[in-house]
């Protein structure tokens, strides 16, 4: 009776004990002991990856291509290959008789316009495939002007000999020499018999001597000056006369300032980046 008795109040408190709800504190921990030491992995299959699909190689050979126009009515046939891009296709129609330029044409294959950085391979064409052939607006094509080639060319017992363009002399400065007419005041009254008369005047320039010319950027003091050693052992000289390194600086700028005018953009950032010292935007 008496093991009856306890086994009924056992049964009684864990039924009472497993009612009360369980409170987890925020920083609750599993204990690593109760963790599991190997993660369950279900026995599901795993279908396998797809084949790799092989690359189709891209065709090498020429393909010819018939380029039509509706208006005008005009046609083109070349031989390219899958690999050129739209920009050098163009440039190749370009140098057929009457066909426009490269930069006013446009090419549309089944109402698409094609891009100049692309190559003919990235587009569906096949050989023997025509491409549209159109104008930018507001220029007028005429396939009928053949324009003239520069230089000119003249054929000498069957050579072709470039010809030089003309060379014209100019003179620096104002073409015309200039001239001044003297004309008589309205406020003077000529005299009994005197006939007023203007007199032309007309200055002699030749004695003058022509504008120098700007010095070439290649010449040794453009070439001391650019060099960025040359800035450096300036400010090394600066910086041991001023005892304020903020003023030997500042001269240094004053001087870099006034021979920026004779030196590029890029000469100008090396010589900042090498020595260290920066300019107003860095400039």
């Amino acid at each position: 009776m008496a093991e009856q008795a306890e086994l009924a109040f056992v049964k009684t408190f864990v039924q009472n004990l497993s009612a009360q709800p369980v409170t987890y504190a925020n920083d609750f921990q599993q204990p690593p002991e109760n963790s599991l030491r190997k993660v369950p992995v279900l026995p599901i299959e795993v279908p396998s990856p797809p084949e790799r699909k092989s690359q189709a190689v891209a065709p090498t050979g020429f393909l010819s291509i018939t380029f039509k126009s509706t208006k005008p009515s005009q046609a083109y046939t070349l031989s390219i290959q899958p690999t050129d891009t739209i920009s050098d296709i163009k440039s190749q129609l370009a140098t057929q008789p009457g066909a426009p330029p490269a930069d006013v044409q446009r090419l549309l294959l089944k109402g698409k316009a094609l891009a100049d950085a692309k190559l003919l391979q990235e587009y569906n064409v096949k050989d023997g495939d025509t491409v549209n052939l159109m104008v930018k607006p507001g220029f007028d094509w005429d396939p009928t002007q053949v324009s003239v080639p520069s230089p000119q060319m003249v054929t000498e017992n069957d050579s072709i000999v470039l010809l030089p363009e003309p060379t014209h002399k100019t003179r620096s400065g104002h073409g015309r020499i200039p001239s001044v007419v003297l004309s008589p005041s309205p406020s003077l009254l000529p005299s009994p018999g005197e006939k007023l008369v203007d007199i032309p005047l007309v200055l002699d320039t030749s004695s003058i001597p022509a504008a120098p010319a700007a010095s070439a950027p290649n010449t040794p003091y453009h070439t001391t000056l650019a060099q960025p050693a040359f800035w450096e052992h300036l400010y090394s000289f600066l910086a041991s006369e001023f005892s304020n390194r903020n003023d030997a600086a500042r001269a240094w700028e004053d001087f870099f300032c006034a021979s920026k005018g004779s030196m590029s953009v890029s000469e100008i950032a090396k010589i900042r980046d090498h020595v260290g010292v920066m300019g107003m935007a860095g400039t």
